[in-house]
């Protein structure tokens, strides 16, 4: 299983929430770069890069910075948030990131999503942000009003190939990964997944990637030291 340190930006710092909800942010550095170079010291392959303001706006304040991320880390970048047009999809993968997700813009427009992977195939993957059972957009100021296993079916039919799944509740709370929403994830779809919210010990990660997920996000636990990401990537073999 791939383990994808985070990095969420908001004004070019490097910041967590707590369950979505940006009244509550924590700024952990202001030099985001520094913090990619040290998951890549650390061992890291995989990064997973967020622009919270894009995730809320639509627009890509933060773009510029996910560039020099990407470009000093040498790392495997994927980057959500605001990318809600084939344009923007374009600048993503022409500026050399590797892959994209899409949140907002593939709940509200399949023919948008449907676009997408058919020409950028399994370089684009789709967020699925569940609260209360329903799938969440705008930054998860939103609920969409869809059932979450639904809108997994459909995307699996569109043939979008990974999924990157969060339940809202655990973001950042270190206090573990639903485990057993995943483990209905993984028996439901055969798309690859990649786990998010909660993950915050070792114990959730070796659970997870004993469930043969793709990979797994690690945001807070890291930034807190509750997991030690030598460690969690050993353990996530």
């Amino acid at each position: 299983m791939i383990l994808f340190p985070a990095i969420d930006l908001y004004e070019k710092k490097a910041v967590r929430l707590l369950k979505g909800d940006y009244q509550r942010m924590t700024v952990y550095s202001e030099d985001p770069v520094s913090v990619a170079m040290s998951f890549a010291e650390a061992g890291a392959t995989h990064l997973h890069i967020v622009d919270l303001e894009g995730a809320r706006t639509g627009e890509s304040p933060n773009f510029d910075t996910v560039c020099r991320i990407k470009e000093k880390s040498g790392l495997f970048c994927e980057m959500g948030g605001g990318i809600r047009n084939m344009e923007a999809l374009e600048r993503l993968f022409s500026s050399g990131l590797d892959r994209a997700i899409l949140g907002t813009a593939a709940v509200r427009d399949r023919t948008f999503r449907k676009e997408a992977v058919s020409r950028f195939g399994d370089r684009v993957a789709v967020g699925v942000d569940i609260r209360n059972g329903q799938v969440a957009v705008s930054g998860w100021a939103e609920d969409s009003g869809l059932d979450a296993f639904s809108f997994v079916k459909e995307l699996e039919k569109d043939g979008i190939a990974f999924i990157l799944c969060t339940d809202i509740s655990k973001d950042g709370a270190l206090q573990g990964s639903n485990l057993q929403l995943y483990s209905e994830l993984s028996r439901f779809s055969s798309m690859k997944i990649i786990a998010s919210g909660g993950v915050s010990s070792l114990q959730d990660v070796k659970a997870l990637a004993g469930m043969g997920l793709y990979g797994a996000i690690i945001g807070k636990a890291i930034y807190e030291g509750a997991l030690n990401l030598p460690e969690a990537l050993e353990a996530a073999g």
